[in-house]
């Protein structure tokens, strides 16, 4: 358990690796609060962005000058032109172990990078299985759907250990936000029969356990990885800093499994994907607190922090709201979905995320109706199941402090009983 004092130190390292980011401290006092350390958190970062502005102000899409970069940034860019040719140098987010080489393309977005690797990709082959888990990102599997129709999406389940259908290639989607149940059963599966694994790693922290073993099986099995990450969310300390995602070809210093692969030209054309969809990044949207070894274990504190809370969240919903528990155990363990005795529409259920955090808000409880998941508050949202088309109510936990956090569960647990009553 983590205790309010412990927590408010924590967060103070977290400001004060901020604050050393700019060249006029604001000088931040411990944090007296926990609505003082989200507000100071997400005042230094805008200070930063400020900064970054001002002094590189030659940075623009073209590079028309010669001016170096003053910026402290630990990546190094370098382009004549950002949206087609952007090279990014510097720190990993992932921490690899000194065994692994990488290649990373850096994008705009996760699903920026994931959906021009698909595209890509129908440059190497006219048809593929693309072999997804139950709970893999709506967003991912639309994409395919729509837009890779030379990619044919099957379910884990009627294909792990089986021989490959009539297409010639077989890709293994690996997502974080599967169920943990099927994340494991994928580990403990072949994976001779692929040509590839894309894994999406966003909901995992950049040193996880989780990432280490799929690489090992990966290489233990001869198939390359390409692992898609966005940066947006656990990789900013919380703060949204800038939108950013990437695709990491992982390289063994031993054995480059790329270099036999039937898809080696992936990365390129990968490249020249994101050249023409214009999804390049932008480097003012690389923070640059990035790779330190503060920052590192700050993030792995941070992220234990909401793992732990989950585990607490989940167990205790399990046991209160019964039947109104959709899902709790997730291979990431940052949230939890609810769901209403009477099956919810998208409106309906974002209405609820938006009355839970007002209501919950106003009692004094630090928790916004937010899109997306590792803030330092409660973070709510609708959720769309694509396997079942069930809609749902995400609550994304935070990094609080253990009894804080438990007294908020439960609160939650109140308010969403009360809500399936209504309905």
């Amino acid at each position: 358990m983590e205790t309010m004092e412990a927590y408010l130190r924590r967060k103070h390292e977290e400001v004060q690796l901020l604050d050393a980011c700019l060249d006029k401290s604001f000088a931040p006092p411990t944090p007296k609060s926990i609505n003082e350390a989200i507000a100071l958190k997400f005042k230094l970062t805008a200070a930063i962005r400020a900064q970054h502005d001002l002094k590189d102000w030659t940075t623009t899409e073209t590079a028309w000058s010669h001016r170096r970069q003053s910026s402290d940034s630990p990546f190094d860019f370098r382009y004549d032109y950002q949206r087609a040719d952007l090279d990014v140098a510097g720190p990993s987010f992932y921490d690899l172990g000194d065994d692994i080489d990488w290649e990373t393309v850096y994008t705009s977005s996760g699903m920026a990078s994931i959906s021009a690797l698909l595209l890509a990709s129908s440059h190497l082959f006219d048809r593929a299985d693309i072999v997804s888990l139950p709970g893999t990102y709506g967003e991912t599997l639309e994409f395919i759907e729509a837009y890779a129709r030379h990619l044919k999406s099957i379910t884990a389940g009627e294909v792990l250990g089986a021989p490959a259908s009539g297409a010639s290639h077989r890709i293994l989607l690996l997502d974080s936000c599967a169920s943990a149940k099927d994340f494991e059963a994928c580990l403990r599966s072949p994976w001779a029969q692929f040509d590839l694994c894309i894994f999406d790693n966003s909901c995992l922290a950049g040193g996880s356990g989780k990432i280490a073993r799929a690489l090992r099986k990966a290489r233990s099995c001869g198939v390359p990885v390409a692992m898609i990450r966005s940066h947006t969310k656990l990789d900013s300390l919380g703060v949204e800093y800038g939108r950013l995602g990437s695709t990491t070809f992982v390289r063994s210093a031993e054995a480059d499994l790329w270099v036999r692969s039937p898809l080696r030209k992936l990365p390129d054309e990968m490249r020249n994907a994101i050249r023409l969809l214009g999804g390049a990044a932008l480097p003012a949207h690389f923070p640059p607190y990035v790779g330190s070894p503060e920052y590192r274990s700050l993030t792995t504190r941070r992220v234990a922090a909401i793992i732990r809370n989950s585990r607490r969240t989940a167990r205790f919903f399990r046991q209160t709201l019964g039947d109104l528990v959709r899902q709790t155990n997730f291979a990431h363990g940052l949230y939890v979905l609810l769901k209403c005795r009477r099956p919810l529409d998208e409106e309906e259920a974002r209405q609820a995320a938006s009355e839970m955090s007002r209501d919950l808000g106003l009692a004094g409880f630090p928790i916004r109706h937010a899109g997306s998941f590792g803030f330092d508050f409660a973070a709510t949202e609708w959720f769309h199941d694509m396997t079942s088309g069930a809609f749902s109510v995400r609550i994304a936990v935070p990094d609080l402090p253990t009894e804080i956090w438990d007294e908020q569960t439960r609160a939650i647990a109140r308010w969403w009983n009360e809500h399936d009553c209504r309905a």
